[in-house]
């Protein structure tokens, strides 16, 4: 599904990613966790390009979405991408929203963008909500639709950065409840995320970064209990 080969990230002198090589398969949820400054989102974002790798190449299908001439629409329809601060246009509707990039991109007829726009927002418990603009939403609600535009597309894998760490406390069990939802359907999941309950739960592997390096790749019971490396020891102290 994806393949993440030595992939390498520099802004200037600064080197963000250092050699980070992994595997996500289809159906699989994998949980990136590590401390800030850790590389987790730069990772992620170059998944689906919205950061260039320096090194390295990224898999998706097997295609290399590294390669020049990669057509980024394509890529884009394949990843779906939910951010940690929602990025929905406030100028559209919740069904604007949701419905310009399947007319734009992939060419679906208005109506039928509806109807799906429709049958996504009653999935996360927004059907009343599609002819609100985005500032009449509560933050947990607009991530919700952030949600269900990515869905919209019918991506292969969505990426999800930090989706909570924007929200309110009240509001983090919402959206983690949506995701949960999701990870019963059986789509490919990859989040970066500081709820370790939630990933611990959710997750089928926990890749811990730090320092722009991957150190451990693991199923959640072995990571959480009896992590390998000293660094995701100290790390767990603190965050457990």
């Amino acid at each position: 599904m994806i393949s993440v080969k030595n992939i390498y990230k520099e802004f200037g002198a600064l080197e963000v990613l250092k050699g980070v090589s992994l595997d996500i398969h289809k159906g699989e949820i994998v949980a990136i966790i590590g401390p800030s400054g850790s590389g987790k989102s730069t990772l992620l974002r170059c998944m689906n390009l919205l950061e260039k790798p320096s090194g390295g190449s990224i898999f998706i299908d097997g295609q290399d979405i590294t390669q020049k001439k990669v057509d980024l629409m394509s890529v884009r329809e394949k990843v779906g991408m939910v951010f940690q601060h929602f990025n929905l246009f406030p100028h559209m509707t919740v069904l604007g929203n949701m419905t310009y990039a399947p007319r734009k991109v992939k060419k679906v007829p208005p109506k039928q963008a509806e109807k799906k726009a429709l049958q996504l927002l009653e999935q996360v418990g927004l059907s009343d909500k599609a002819n609100v603009y985005p500032d009449t939403l509560s933050g947990g609600q607009k991530q919700r639709v952030a949600i269900a535009r990515a869905l919209a597309m019918d991506p292969e894998v969505i990426l999800f950065d930090e989706p909570t760490s924007a929200l309110d406390p009240e509001m983090v069990k919402e959206v983690l409840g949506v995701i949960k939802n999701l990870a019963d359907t059986g789509i490919t999941m990859v989040l970066v995320t500081h709820e370790m309950g939630f990933a611990r739960e959710l997750a089928d592997r926990i890749c811990f970064l730090d320092e722009g390096i991957l150190v451990e790749d693991a199923p959640p019971d072995v990571f959480f209990s009896t992590p390998k490396s000293d660094r995701a020891r100290v790390f767990l102290e603190k965050v457990l």
